[in-house]
């Protein structure tokens, strides 16, 4: 069979369309990849049919990866699929001593992804008592900094 350039928009188009029905977000650039086949396939009659799909799945992966790296840069994850931006900035009360290449611990108001208590580490000595702020979010441990 032969795919004329209506067949990718049309595919393209569909693709979009579904993307409001699927909870999730990336039938969108599968969508405009094929969107990208057809205008390609119109401008140039002759592309054989591996070359379509290898255009296909390339313009799609480039979509996906300017979504995360240019739109969405700041997209890290921690414990529980939170952004790592609702923890930075929290204050906190130092429980357990922190130093310097040793991890302490700290204690939340109210609890923050379900713990009120966390472990973490700072560049310097901070004492039992002292109130410290979120700066980073590392794995599962914080790094704080006093406020």
């Amino acid at each position: 069979m032969e795919y004329l350039w209506w067949h990718w928009v049309v595919l393209g188009i569909a693709l979009m369309l579904l993307e409001l029905a699927v909870p999730a977000f990336f039938l969108l650039w599968f969508g405009l990849g094929a969107v990208i086949v057809g205008v390609l396939l119109a401008a140039f009659r002759e592309m054989s049919l591996a070359f379509q799909f290898a255009t296909w799945t390339l313009s799609s992966l480039f979509f996906i990866w300017l979504w995360f790296k240019v739109f969405k840069p700041n997209v890290h994850r921690t414990r529980a699929g939170m952004s790592k931006g609702s923890l930075v900035g929290e204050i906190g009360l130092v429980t357990k001593e922190i130093r310097p290449y040793e991890k302490g611990q700290i204690r939340f108001q109210k609890p923050i992804l379900g713990d009120e208590v966390w472990e973490s580490i700072a560049d310097q000595e901070i004492k039992v008592g002292e109130r410290v702020r979120v700066l980073d979010v590392e794995g599962n441990t914080l790094k704080v900094d006093r406020t």
